[in-house]
Order: structure tokens, then C-alpha cells, then sequence
């Protein structure tokens, strides 16, 4: 009698436990997500350093979008470049567009010399939090406030704070235009901007909206939005705004016209050999 039934036990569990199988097999063949093997392929074509730069949480994000989309012109990885979105776009068979290399760039000149402070800060060394206490410990409300945020986002070593003026300064080698320094500013005063041929570029390095005479008496090297800059560029890549001149890094076709008329020295040109002028007025200065 307990054979039978022990027998009859083993056989319904056999029997429920092959009807449980099939019932999951077809609720697994139902709700089955099919992934695309070519995302796993762009995934291992991407650097992997998941910075967030294209745009995507990180590189898996990324490549999931970018083999799912029709159109792959808006798609770039800022830290493999052209090389990897060519690499991308061949695992699905399409051509990459090639874009200009991007740099981070600082847009205060705001040291010490230039901005005098005005106030001591004694609170949490973070640009976020003191953003929102006051701002700033100087006459200017715009500029670098200096407590590194953006040294403490950056992945690749590409920014430092200069010791000596209080500003971080970018190690253009390094930059691989991530953004993550400028999502970290509080003050937005890190762009990017195009690298320019040989690093070549030329921009405002200030975003005091304040009017002219305000911002001068805060920032030596503030712009004043005089308009100046604005009349003598022969290719109407400045715009004044706010009292404040912006340069298109795709118009500007980088002769340095703006910067001679610039009368408090706003503008900088980056990368590029001193005039011959300049020079002799150097070395005269220098035999006197």
C-alpha cells in the first residue's frame, strides 16, 4: 500500500514539474527580448571609459542606440574620435560622418591680478556649494569661483588649477572633450570649442554680463561690449549680447583682428606665434 502510494506521489511531481517546463518555456518564448549580437560588436569597438560624453550612459548606451538608429550623423564617441565612430559604423554598415576635434576651454582670465577678492570663503571646498551661499569672493559674480569641481569630474587628467592665478587650466593633449568639466561648472564658464588646426583658437575669455564699466572695475580683463571686436571682424563671427561679444568657432576664420582691438585684452588667441610687433615692443621695453 505505501508503495503505491509513493509511487503515485513521484509520478504526479513528475508530472506537474514537465507541465511547469512547458508553461515557463512559452512564457520565456512570449516575453523574449531579442538583442542585436552588433551591439555587443560596437560595444567592444568603443574605449570603454563610460564618461557620458556622447551623450549616452556610457558606452553600452551608447552602442544600443547606435545600432537601433537609422540615422547615425548625430552619434560620436568624444574620447575615441573619428577612428572609433568609423569602427562603429562599419559593424552596421553604414559610413561615420567625420567631425573637427573638440577641446575644452576656460572662459575667465580672472587671476588674482586681474579680479582682487573681496571677501574670504571659509566653507565647503566645492564650487556647487558655494554657488548656491554667495557669489563669489570677488567683485565679480561670473567667474571661476576655483575650488576644482571640474579637476574632481574630469577622468583623463586634462585640467589642473593653476596655482598661481586660482583658474583651471586644460591639458589639451589630454582633453578628450568629454564635457564632464563643463557639466561640473556651476559658473559655465568651460565650453568646447573646436581644437582648430595645429590647437590654433581664438575666443572670449569672459562671461561677465555685467555693463562696461561694472565689469572693467571687478575684472580688468573683462569684456566691456564695446562692439569694437564685433565692427572690425570681416567674417561676422561676433556677436555682442548682454554686453558680452561671443566668437563662432565656425565662422572665425582666426586673423586675430578681434584681439588687436580688444581694449582690455578679453580676447585670447591660443597657440598661436607672436606677432612681429609685439615682439619688438617687447624687446624695447626690455633695453630700457
Amino acid at each position: 500500500m505505501s508503495y503505491s502510494i509513493i509511487l503515485y506521489t513521484v509520478l504526479m511531481l513528475s508530472i506537474l514539474g514537465v507541465l511547469a517546463a512547458v508553461i515557463l518555456y512559452f512564457v520565456a518564448q512570449k516575453f523574449k527580448v531579442y538583442e542585436d549580437p552588433r551591439i555587443d560588436e560596437v560595444e567592444a569597438v568603443l574605449p570603454g571609459a563610460n564618461c557620458g560624453g556622447c551623450g549616452y550612459p556610457g558606452c553600452r548606451g551608447f552602442a544600443e542606440a547606435f545600432v537601433k538608429a537609422d540615422d547615425i550623423s548625430t552619434f560620436f564617441c568624444p574620447v575615441g574620435g573619428n577612428e572609433t565612430s568609423a569602427a562603429a559604423a562599419k559593424v552596421v554598415g553604414k559610413s561615420a560622418v567625420e567631425q573637427a576635434p573638440m577641446v575644452a576651454v576656460v572662459r575667465c582670465s580672472g587671476s588674482p591680478d586681474h579680479r582682487p577678492k573681496t571677501s574670504i570663503y571659509n566653507g565647503a571646498t566645492s564650487c556647487k556649494v558655494a554657488t548656491t551661499l554667495f557669489s563669489g569672493d570677488t567683485g565679480c559674480q561670473y567667474g571661476c569661483l576655483g575650488l576644482a569641481d571640474c579637476v574632481d569630474a574630469c577622468t583623463f587628467d586634462a585640467i589642473y588649477m593653476d596655482e598661481k592665478t586660482g583658474l583651471p587650466v586644460v591639458i589639451d593633449d589630454n582633453c578628450t572633450a568629454c564635457g564632464a568639466c563643463v557639466t561640473a561648472c556651476p559658473k559655465d564658464i568651460i565650453e568646447l570649442r573646436k581644437k582648430g588646426p595645429k590647437g590654433k583658437r581664438i575666443f572670449v575669455s569672459c562671461i561677465n554680463k555685467d555693463k562696461g564699466g561694472m565689469a572693467k572695475k571687478s575684472c580688468s580683463v573683462a569684456c566691456i561690449g564695446c562692439n569694437k571686436c564685433v565692427k572690425v571682424c570681416p567674417h561676422d563671427a561676433i556677436t555682442l549680447e548682454n554686453f558680452l561679444a561671443y566668437i563662432d568657432y565656425d565662422k572665425c576664420k582666426l586673423c586675430r583682428k578681434c584681439v588687436d582691438e580688444c581694449p582690455t585684452d578679453a580676447i585670447l588667441e591660443v597657440n598661436f606665434p607672436p606677432k612681429r610687433k609685439k615682439v619688438e615692443e617687447e624687446a624695447k621695453t626690455e633695453s630700457v
